[in-house]
């Protein structure tokens, strides 16, 4: 049975993934930093030191990236890559820049533009962090980097991986990258 980690994933399981995930055909192995969600591994980005090498066929990690600073990204990414098997993928989510930047420049940057499980969300918070979860001292929650769909894969195949597909999802204020180990067959190079 293929195995996927869930870096980050706080009180959602693979039920609240992907719908690949989500089958009944993926065992998932949560991870997250915080004790009180109950993870089957309690350890961080951007080490995941917890986890050994090649032992996973999947990482999925949704809007955790955005929470590391500039400098623990390339980390993050090349542990990410260590703990997949050489045929392994890892699909990320997070904020996208470009669409939350175009909001900004309207000068609308604390009205809602979405409504989350926790509360509305704006522009603002998409940038820095969810302010409520932040002001309750969940110092978690903040943002430290941020990524346009270019930015983020240049980021992984600078990391190691040999591919990376991405999607903007501009009305969702998102992204989606798909990054694997293997490299580029000699078809695609030419």
């Amino acid at each position: 049975m293929p195995r996927f980690l869930h870096v980050g994933c706080g009180p959602k399981r693979k039920n609240q993934s992907v719908k690949a995930f989500a089958s009944p055909e993926w065992e998932e192995v949560t991870l997250d930093i915080d004790r009180s969600v109950k993870p089957d591994l309690v350890d961080k980005l951007p080490e995941l030191s917890q986890v050994e090498s090649n032992s996973f066929d999947a990482v999925y990690s949704a809007h955790n990236i955005e929470h590391l600073y500039p400098h623990e990204v390339p980390v993050a990414l090349q542990s990410m890559r260590r703990v997949l098997k050489p045929d392994g993928f890892v699909i990320l989510t997070c904020p996208d820049l470009q669409t939350i930047g175009e909001r900004l420049a309207s000068g609308d940057i604390e009205a809602p533009i979405y409504t989350s499980g926790r509360g509305p969300v704006a522009p603002l918070d998409m940038m820095y962090g969810f302010r409520p979860a932040m002001a309750e001292d969940n110092l978690y929650m903040a943002h430290h980097t941020g990524f346009t769909l270019k930015s983020l894969g240049d980021a992984c195949i600078r990391a190691g991986f040999g591919k990376f597909f991405g999607l903007r999802r501009p009305q969702r204020y998102d992204l989606w990258g798909l990054a694997t180990k293997l490299p580029k067959t000699d078809a695609e190079i030419h």
